[in-house]
């Protein structure tokens, strides 16, 4: 049997504490852990509290879960940034599902969405230690800024941004 094709992934719109969002936010804390620092429990900590829950929810936001016969293997979120710009946030992939283009279809449901809403345009920060992250962004149309917005409130050097229409 192959791998399953990205054409089988399914969205659905989840809470950030949904059970479904709960292994993909764990995991992103190991890997944040990781490469950059500090304990899983802190990281996740970080993940949930950074943000408002609410701000992951219509009608400015929403966190997507990619499932694969109802498994999650990916998922993304995003927040109002401004009036015309989204903020792209927790774009993460199973390490088990990666190098299949499960990513890049989140980030096209995410993209979708996005429009949907009446966003002009995607911003996002991601860490300099996520080469995958930045390769994601820049094949997927991201322009690379020269460093985060002034509004931005994370300290992640790498800034992109994308005009959706």
């Amino acid at each position: 049997m192959g791998m399953p094709a990205v054409d089988e992934l399914r969205f659905v719109a989840v809470s950030q504490h949904d059970t479904l969002a709960a292994p993909l936010l764990a995991e992103l804390a190991v890997e944040y852990a990781g490469r950059y620092g500090g304990t899983e429990q802190r990281v996740m900590k970080w993940l949930l509290e950074e943000y408002p829950a609410e701000d992951f929810t219509p009608p400015d936001g929403a966190l997507l879960v990619g499932l694969l016969d109802g498994i999650p293997v990916t998922g993304g979120g995003f927040r109002r940034f401004d009036d015309t710009r989204a903020e792209l946030k927790r774009m993460w992939t199973d390490s088990e599902h990666r190098q299949r283009g499960y990513a890049k279809a989140m980030l096209a449901e995410l993209e979708r969405e996005i429009a949907a809403r009446g966003y002009r345009s995607v911003y996002l920060t991601t860490g300099d230690r996520q080469p995958e992250a930045e390769a994601l962004y820049l094949s997927s149309g991201y322009t690379r800024l020269a460093g985060p917005l002034p509004a931005a409130s994370e300290g992640y050097p790498i800034a992109f941004e994308k005009r959706l229409r």
